[in-house]
């Protein structure tokens, strides 16, 4: 009985020391966990919400509908890029950001 008393402490004592060193290791991605946790609380608050920022997206798009537009064409490429990035191919990403940037240096070089 002794023995397995002693046997069972032991045990106790490793996985607390266990314990300690996970915590430890958990430690420096803590924050980037509370992040995650964040970004997936907004996104079901906006799931919630669907109706209202449908709405607000349409008053958006009758008040100012050339900015509506453009912030649309953004959120498109966005999600394109996204997409094509979770599908785990990068090559057809090539050509769609060097249209992007020269468009974008287009655009500077028009301004000024």
């Amino acid at each position: 009985m002794v023995e397995l008393a002693l046997r069972k402490q032991r045990l106790q004592i490793r996985a607390e020391a266990q314990r300690d060193d996970m915590m430890g290791r958990l430690a420096g991605i803590e924050s980037a966990l509370d992040t995650v946790d964040r970004v997936r609380d907004q996104l079901d608050w906006a799931k919630e919400k669907a109706p209202l920022l449908t709405g607000a997206a349409l008053l958006l798009l009758m008040a100012r509908p050339r900015r509506t537009w453009w912030l649309v064409r953004r959120a498109w490429v966005g999600w394109m890029l996204l997409s094509r990035v979770r599908g785990g191919s990068v090559a057809p990403l090539v050509p769609v950001l060097l249209s992007l940037f020269s468009r974008w240096r287009a655009s500077r070089a028009a301004r000024g």
